[in-house]
């Protein structure tokens, strides 16, 4: 799947129109979580039906003008929220459920298949709806004359701070050529770097949030200044509303640019890449680090490393981030650090190293092992065998010899898996 987001030229009354929509679509799912609460065993069906209802009834007629498709997009949206309660609570997840939520300020309206219609050029959209938008200018980078209106399954009419946009939902199966060499590279997730990797390389961490507190601030406080309670507000104030979320999108588009580019980067450039699988929620409650471990962006970063792996058929492998930094990457030795000392020093064999270079060279050789144990597990076995872990007298040469990866085993795993991450067992 491909999407591809287009900004939306018009006139003032088309937004208005837009806005109209949008305002349909979050009174539809509202009123179906409401009928969720109101009954007992509702269905997917069940809210699918009551879209229907809802045109028919004399006191909203106005939800007629909404495509059809488009209410019952909006009818699943309410549907997923509540099948995400029920999934959290059937499996016990500890502390909050998700119980769905009203929505308030709504931003998008999606359509399905009907409800808009692309010009021969693909440079327009004619939203054919009720609300009767009219036909708008698409301005994108991307062309979207290489596909048919048959592949785009979905398109989604976004409001953002600086204008409203059509994102595109392409059925396209993406496949790029790599040429393999038989790199391979751990990385350590950090706040001074963003990552270094377990050659000794660091990508410098932007900081973009740090760098725009100065005017957020200040944009905050105009804000602020301009606001009157219990009282309808004032052009200025709304004018100024808008100037800090630009800002804010700002600072959002930047680190999602950022990490965009360093996962192609890093996936371009190698073969297999090792991460930590680092529990990013459970980080950002330390009230220290939050601010900072938000701005790194380490989870789009993550996610785009995966997109991007499958997309190239690189082997992406994630290990647990237990004493990565504690161990000493030449002879195993445990040394203790605190969050400030930056230096690694082991006592037992010497070693000086960066403290993020050691962290990095150890995720590289646990990333070695846990694909010793795939290939020596599965490879050349029957599928009764994949619950154990047998060693073949290979695992051995993988763990010293880590440099010196067998390159056709590593190819030959390449291309059995059919451009896709091998999902890796673990010891139980």
């Amino acid at each position: 799947m491909l999407v591809i987001e287009a900004k939306l030229k018009g006139t003032q009354e088309q937004y208005r129109k837009l806005d109209e929509a949008i305002r349909t679509g979050q009174f539809i799912r509202n009123t179906c979580l409401r009928y969720w609460e109101d009954n007992n065993g509702v269905t997917r069906n069940d809210l699918q039906k009551l879209c229907s209802v809802l045109t028919k009834n004399k006191e909203t007629p106005w939800t007629r003008k909404l495509n059809s498709q488009a209410r019952q997009a909006h009818a699943d949206r309410a549907w997923v929220s509540i099948q995400r309660f029920y999934e959290n609570c059937r499996l016990g997840k500890p502390g909050k459920k998700g119980y769905p939520k009203y929505k308030k300020f709504s931003r998008s309206v999606e359509y399905k298949n009907s409800g808009w219609k692309l010009s021969s050029d693909r440079r327009q959209i004619t939203f054919t709806d009720g609300f009767e938008a009219g036909t708008m200018d698409l301005w994108s980078s991307r062309d979207l004359v290489w596909y048919c209106e048959k592949q785009i399954s979905r398109v989604r009419v976004i409001r953002h701070a600086d204008g409203y946009y059509a994102q595109f939902l392409v059925d396209w199966d993406r496949r790029e050529e790599h040429e393999f060499q038989g790199k391979m590279i751990g990385i350590d997730l950090g706040l001074k770097e963003f990552y270094t990797d377990s050659e000794g390389n660091t990508v410098e961490n932007p900081r973009y949030l740090r760098k725009s507190e100065r005017r957020l601030k200040m944009l905050q406080r105009r804000v602020s200044k301009k606001l009157i309670k219990e009282k309808k507000q004032s052009h200025r104030y709304h004018k100024a509303r808008q100037a800090l979320a630009k800002q804010h999108l700002k600072v959002s588009r930047q680190r999602g640019d950022k990490a965009r580019k360093d996962a192609l980067a890093l996936v371009n450039s190698n073969d297999l890449i090792v991460y930590e699988d680092l529990k990013i929620r459970n980080m950002v409650k330390n009230h220290h680090l939050a601010k900072s471990i938000s701005d790194a962006s380490w989870y789009q970063f993550i996610q785009w490393l995966k997109y991007f792996s499958k997309v190239h058929g690189v082997i992406v492998i994630a290990v647990p981030p237990h004493n990565t930094t504690v161990d000493c990457s030449c002879c195993g030795a445990k040394v203790k650090k605190t969050l400030s000392t930056r230096t690694h020093r082991c006592d037992r064999c010497g070693t000086v190293l960066d403290r993020d270079y050691n962290a990095a060279k150890n995720i590289l050789a646990k990333g070695f092992k846990l694909l010793a144990q795939y290939l020596n597990s599965t490879v050349g076995h029957t599928e009764s065998d994949l619950k154990k872990v047998k060693a073949q007298g290979e695992t051995d040469l993988w763990l010293n010899n880590g440099d010196a990866l067998a390159l056709s085993r590593l190819n030959e795993l390449r291309t059995k898996i059919s451009w896709e991450s091998p999902a890796i067992p673990r010891r139980g």
